[in-house]
């Protein structure tokens, strides 16, 4: 069974993804990166000629291109917008379980203060826009996601616990379900 991480930008979905794939020896997946790999272009630059709805597709073709190929027993991190799309969230629930990593906007703010690598963030109005981004999507991210962990103020080994723990019930569930 495959781990899916969701998220707001800075909620650590690229580094808990990565511990997480070394700590239960499974392949790691960056849709972010998957995606970047197919098009040979960067995000930014997706963005920048495409546009945004143009990304937001690619993110669906990833997901559906990831369950063609029979993806088991990974580690996946998201790109934060991609639990937007409501016909990704089937797709999430089928690829694997879905771990939503809440993060507080104080948080996200503190951890992006020095990142110009996000396209979305190359404003003056970063603050407002993270908060307000954030109020959008929450709804989004809990509609979609199996379990719930928060992380702020957390060390990366008891984010990983929490995610054993409160997936574990989800897990075995969605075993059952697909030999029924």
């Amino acid at each position: 069974m495959n781990i899916i991480l969701i998220g707001f930008m800075g909620s650590g979905k690229s580094t808990m993804g990565i511990r997480l794939s070394y700590r239960m020896k499974q392949p790691y997946i960056d849709t972010d990166k998957y995606i970047e790999r197919k098009a040979g272009r960067s995000i930014s630059e997706i963005f920048e000629t495409d546009g945004e709805d143009a990304f937001r597709q690619m993110e669906t073709e990833a997901l559906e291109a990831l369950i063609a190929d029979g993806i088991r027993d990974h580690v996946i991190a998201t790109g934060g917008g991609m639990p937007m799309k409501e016909e990704n969230h089937a797709l999430l629930r089928k690829l694997g379980v879905v771990i939503w990593l809440r993060i507080r906007p104080e948080s996200v703010l503190e951890r992006l203060a020095s990142d110009t690598s996000r396209p979305l963030l190359q404003r003056p109005d970063r603050e407002t826009l993270i908060r307000d981004l954030m109020e959008k999507r929450a709804p989004m991210y809990a509609k979609c996601a199996d379990v719930t962990v928060d992380v702020d103020d957390k060390r990366v080994e008891r984010i990983m616990d929490e995610i054993f723990t409160k997936s574990r019930g989800v897990w075995k569930r969605k075993k059952r379900m697909k030999y029924e």
